[in-house]
């Protein structure tokens, strides 16, 4: 006679128990696979149904965005914006405590993984995550560079194109530090909080004669 197995019964969670769990393994899932991934493996990764999966994120665009959400979003700080503007401190004093910051967002493999994949894959979440930067890091240090050094203010004369690729030089090599270690697998260095400094004194110093000089060729 052959014997029965006893059912194993899937623990019952309440509904937004379930939701943290999938959304939290569907982050790590597309950092280590690409957005390339199946929700059908995710699904059994979770020990969960497709269709289980599904009543929660309708497709996988939605369970996409809302990766977004919580990868980037939901790390930004809104006292960032606060502290960029505030014109009581140097500028390399709020440069270097923001970017301090936002490297320890970075410190972890997730949102520089989820990045890049999605910008392989043409996913518009890199290019939300594109837009966020303008508009809260980008404009406003521009702004911040062109008062400190007595250049007229945006609302005189715009903000181009070039400057903003500048603002980008700086955050792009914070960001480069954070590939280093989770996408090239090379080591970066332990203090990285001097590093950032060095960076941003760097930057300033650069592209303050650099902007004079763009500035009074549009004026």
């Amino acid at each position: 006679m052959q014997l029965k197995h006893p059912q194993v019964r899937r623990r019952r969670l309440p509904r937004e128990q379930r939701h943290r769990l999938i959304l939290e393994e569907a982050v790590r899932f597309f950092a280590e696979v690409g957005f390339e991934g199946q929700t059908r493996v995710l699904a059994e990764r979770l020990g969960v149904t497709q269709p289980l999966l599904y009543r929660y994120f309708p497709d996988k665009d939605s369970l996409i965005d809302s990766v977004f959400d919580e990868v980037f979003l939901k790390r930004w700080k809104p006292e960032w914006e606060v502290m960029l503007r505030d014109r009581s401190r140097t500028l390399l004093d709020r440069l270097s405590e923001f970017n301090k910051a936002y490297w320890r967002e970075l410190s972890s493999p997730e949102p520089v993984r989820i990045f890049m994949f999605a910008g392989l894959k043409g996913e518009k979440i890199s290019q939300a995550y594109l837009e966020l930067m303008r508009d809260k890091v980008l404009e406003p240090i521009c702004a911040e560079l062109r008062h400190e050094i007595g250049l007229p203010p945006p609302e005189e004369l715009p903000i181009d194109e070039m400057e903003i690729h500048m603002a980008w030089a700086l955050q792009g090599a914070i960001f480069h530090i954070a590939m280093r270690k989770w996408i090239y697998k090379v080591a970066v260095p332990e203090d990285i909080d001097r590093l950032v400094e060095y960076t941003v004194r760097a930057y300033l110093h650069g592209s303050a004669a650099t902007l004079k000089d763009m500035l009074a060729a549009r004026v």
